[in-house]
């Protein structure tokens, strides 16, 4: 059977919608924001409403969205390209443009992805529109979501929240946030549930900005939560806790949505660093020919093929995960090879470019070096690249969490 590697036609003018976005709107700001971290980049409410109008009028299916769900089976049982791969390859356009900016999206939380893959019919309908930031990581917790201590303790028709997340995206900016939390410790990641918290809600508070290498347009925040009531329908999904082993599935479903997500990010930032580099090189007079082997070309010519093959093959693997996830089929081994190649890849391409361009890459002459400081943390967030390699090897070799550790 042949295979078609070309954009779905379908998408290919929100693609070049994003792009143009990207190239008009993001890029002239991108330094600006960088420079002015924690300032709220108000242009992007402009760009978040003119999203909301196209995913209204039905012509921007996964318009940057980061809240997608999987698609409903086709009867026929044909395969379809829908809102994930139309998603991974618009926020790729836009991340061309600046990770921190698409990060700082109205409504594109990284929360909305959990809501979109946990949440219930009426909770779907409830939290349409809101902007979800998703909490997390904890001290001394990190990347081992299973061993997250903040407590969700029922008191009546609510839950009581206590605890301390740390290195949430949005988390001062966004109108809700998505909270995991265990509702018992003793009975491990089966208990491990997810709450819609709306910002103001009493007993949550945003404890303090953090000063960050890369994203800085993107406000990473520190919330603690004291005595925090939240309705008991705010929790996403079924309240029961299953001990089978299946409990905790509905929880990593998030992170099957939102790790090709960051793929994209990855991909799209590290793409703009190639195609400035491409540029550089050629005004330098260095000649890249596709068509010979890099073995035959000057080293700096070589090198950027390399990088190019290692970029390719970080997109498809996202385009693989995303497509998997719009037609129903298990995608965890695909979402986190894509993280990691994509992650590995970006930042090895953005911090090459810096090499190659020598002194222009390293100043603020262009934006090659805030690109290879934005790019470091995609290879760290939802996931670091030794997760991501840890669940590659338990997928492939079948084994538990309890039997490879």
């Amino acid at each position: 059977m042949a295979i078609n590697l070309d954009d779905p036609r379908k998408f290919r003018p929100l693609v070049g919608q994003a792009h143009q976005v990207a190239m008009n709107m993001l890029r002239p700001i991108s330094r600006k924001y960088d420079r002015a971290e924690h300032e709220y980049p108000r242009e992007l409410d402009m760009l978040a409403a003119m999203i909301d109008g196209l995913s209204e009028s039905g012509a921007g299916e996964g318009a940057g969205a980061a809240g997608v769900r999987r698609e409903d089976d086709d009867a026929t049982g044909a395969t379809r390209n829908g809102a994930n791969l139309a998603s991974v390859m618009s926020i790729a356009e836009m991340c061309w443009g600046d990770v921190g900016l698409l990060l700082s999206m109205p409504r594109q939380g990284l929360g909305n992805s959990a809501i979109a893959s946990v949440a219930d019919d009426e909770q779907l309908e409830r939290f349409a529109g809101v902007w979800a930031a998703m909490a997390i990581t904890e001290p001394g917790v990190g990347s081992d979501s299973a061993n997250i201590r903040t407590t969700a303790t029922l008191d009546g028709d609510e839950y009581v929240l206590n605890g301390e997340k740390i290195y949430v995206t949005s988390g001062e900016r966004a109108d809700h946030v998505v909270v995991w939390a265990t509702l018992d410790r003793d009975l491990g990641r089966a208990a491990i549930k997810s709450f819609v918290v709306p910002r103001g809600t009493p007993g949550m508070r945003v404890d303090r900005l953090e000063h960050k290498l890369g994203i800085r347009a993107s406000d990473t925040a520190t919330i603690i939560f004291e005595d925090c009531r939240v309705p008991r329908a705010n929790l996403l999904g079924s309240p029961d806790v299953d001990t089978s082993g299946g409990g905790f599935a509905g929880a990593m479903a998030t992170f099957d949505n939102t790790r090709p997500l960051v793929a994209a990010m990855a991909v799209g930032c590290a793409r703009a660093a190639l195609d400035l580099t491409r540029q550089l090189l050629a005004d330098a007079g260095v000649v890249v020919d596709h068509d010979r082997a890099a073995t035959l070309q000057s080293a700096a010519a070589a090198r950027l093929l390399r990088m190019e093959s290692d970029w390719e093959g970080a997109r498809l693997l996202m385009l693989q995960a995303a497509w998997m996830a719009d037609n129903r089929r298990p995608n965890s081994l695909e979402a986190s090879m894509a993280k990691a190649k994509a992650g590995r890849v970006g930042s090895d391409i953005t911090l090459g470019c810096v090499e190659l361009a020598g002194t222009i890459g390293y100043s603020e002459t262009e934006l090659l070096e805030k690109w290879a400081r934005d790019s470091k943390i995609l290879d760290i967030f939802e996931g670091t690249q030794q997760i991501q390699q840890l669940i590659v090897a338990r997928r492939v070799l079948g084994l538990s969490s309890a039997e490879l550790r």
